[in-house]
C-alpha cells in the first residue's frame, strides 16, 4: 500500500481520543505518516503515537445545551478554526481526515471540505447508536461513515456506511478471547463513569452496598471512580460499611480493572461499552441523561437487547433500586457469566484494523504532494 498523510480530527473527553489514539497506532504500523487536529481541551500530546508528530490545536467548542450568547460565541470560536483547518489541510495536503465525533472534528472536516476539487477524502466514525449532533451536520458532505453499531440512527441515504466496531486502546483490545471467570469468593466490582466519574454514583453506590445483605456485602471489593473532592468522603462511606475499597479519580490500570471485574457500574459512552463488550464484561449502565440525543441511552438499550447489560435510568437509580438490583445479580453467578458471554459476542477487537481497512480501500495508488 503507497504511503500516504491522513489526519486524525479527535479531541475533548477520552471516549473521543482514545479511539482516535488506537487508528492512529494501526497507520502508523501499516506506513502511514499522520497528524493530529484536536482543540485545547486535548491540546498537544507529548506521548504516544502522536508524540514527536504535526500536531494543531485549533479554536472550537460545542454548541449544544448553551444560552444563546455562549452558543454564537462558539459557533464563532468553529468559523475560526475552520478557517484554520483550510489553511493548514490546504499546505499540507494530506490525503484524507478521519474525524471522531463531538464538535472538535468539524473545523478540520469543513475546512477539508470547503477546499472543494482538491480536498482530501473526508470520513467520521460514529461511535454511539445514534448518529451524533456534529457528526449529523457533517455526514452528508462525507466520503464514508464508519459505525460502531450494525444500526445507527439518523445516518443519511446516499453515504457509504461501514460496519467497523469502536477501536479502542490495543491493552484493551488484548482483553478479547480471554474469557469471563465467575466468581467462587470475592466478588470484584468496578465503578466508572466518564473521563472525571460522574458525582451520580459517588452519591448512590456507596449507600446502596452498604444495604446489601451482610453475607453478600462481606465478599465485595470495590474499584470507584470518583471526583477528586468525592475521594474522601466515598473513601469513608465503604470504610463505615465495611466494604474494601479503591477509590480515585483516574484508574491508571483498566486493562487489568476489566480482567479482574465480576460487574462493572457505569455509564454508556460508545467507548465506554465497546471496552466492555471487547473485554466481554457484565454491566449495569446508567446513561448521562443530558445528552442531546440521548446517545448513551441507546447504546446502553442495544446491549440490553442483546443480552450483554442491564440499564437504569438516572432518574430511577437511587440506592434502594440498586440494593435490589444488585442482591439479584451478585447472587447468580451463572446470570453473570451469561451476560459477559453476550457481551463478549458484541465485542470487536479488530476495529482499528477494520477502521484503517475501510480509509485505505478510498486512499489513491500514488500520494499527493503539496
Amino acid at each position: 500500500m503507497t504511503q500516504h498523510c491522513i489526519a486524525v480530527a479527535a479531541g475533548g473527553t477520552g471516549g473521543h481520543f482514545f479511539p482516535a489514539e488506537a487508528l492512529a497506532c494501526e497507520l502508523v504500523r501499516r506506513g502511514h505518516d499522520i497528524l493530529l487536529m484536536t482543540d485545547q481541551r486535548a491540546g498537544g500530546r507529548d506521548s504516544g503515537v502522536f508524540a514527536g508528530r504535526q500536531q494543531f490545536v485549533l479554536p472550537g467548542a460545542g454548541i449544544a445545551g448553551r444560552g444563546l450568547a455562549r452558543a454564537s460565541r462558539a459557533a464563532l470560536a468553529l468559523a475560526r478554526g475552520t478557517v484554520q483547518a483550510r489553511g493548514i489541510i490546504g499546505r499540507i495536503r494530506p490525503a484524507a481526515i478521519i474525524g471522531f465525533g463531538g464538535y472538535p472534528s468539524v473545523p478540520p472536516l469543513l475546512g477539508g471540505w470547503l477546499l472543494g476539487r482538491n480536498r482530501p477524502l473526508l470520513f467520521i466514525h460514529e461511535g454511539n447508536a445514534v448518529l451524533g449532533k456534529a457528526n449529523g451536520f457533517l455526514a452528508p458532505r462525507m466520503d464514508g461513515i464508519a459505525t460502531s453499531f450494525p444500526t445507527v440512527a439518523g445516518v443519511p441515504a446516499g453515504v457509504p456506511t461501514t460496519l467497523t466496531g469502536m477501536p479502542v486502546r490495543p491493552d484493551i483490545a488484548a482483553l478479547g478471547g480471554e474469557g469471563y471467570e465467575p466468581s467462587n469468593g470475592v466478588l470484584n466490582l468496578l465503578v466508572w463513569g466518564g473521563s472525571l466519574g460522574a458525582r451520580v454514583f459517588s452519591d448512590v453506590v456507596p449507600e446502596a452496598l452498604a444495604a446489601l445483605p451482610p453475607a453478600l456485602r462481606a465478599r465485595l471489593q470495590v474499584t470507584q471512580q470518583a471526583r477528586a473532592e468525592d475521594v474522601e468522603r466515598v473513601q469513608a462511606a465503604y470504610k463505615t460499611a465495611g466494604i474494601p475499597a479503591t477509590i480515585a479519580p483516574f484508574l491508571d490500570d483498566v486493562p487489568g480493572l476489566l480482567r479482574a471485574a465480576h460487574l462493572v457500574i457505569g455509564r454508556a459512552g460508545g467507548s465506554s461499552v465497546a471496552e466492555l463488550a471487547v473485554a466481554g464484561r457484565p454491566s449495569l449502565l446508567v446513561p448521562l441523561p443530558i445528552a442531546a440525543r440521548d446517545e448513551q441511552g441507546a447504546n446502553a438499550q442495544a446491549l440490553v437487547d442483546a443480552g450483554a447489560a442491564w440499564m437504569i435510568r438516572q432518574p430511577d437509580f437511587t440506592a434502594p433500586t440498586l440494593t435490589q438490583r444488585l442482591t439479584t445479580l451478585l447472587a447468580d453467578r451463572d446470570l453473570l457469566a451469561r451476560t459477559a458471554q453476550a457481551a463478549s459476542r458484541l465485542g470487536r477487537p479488530d476495529a482499528a484494523r477494520l477502521l484503517a481497512d475501510m480509509i485505505e480501500a478510498r486512499l489513491p495508488d500514488t500520494p499527493r504532494t503539496a
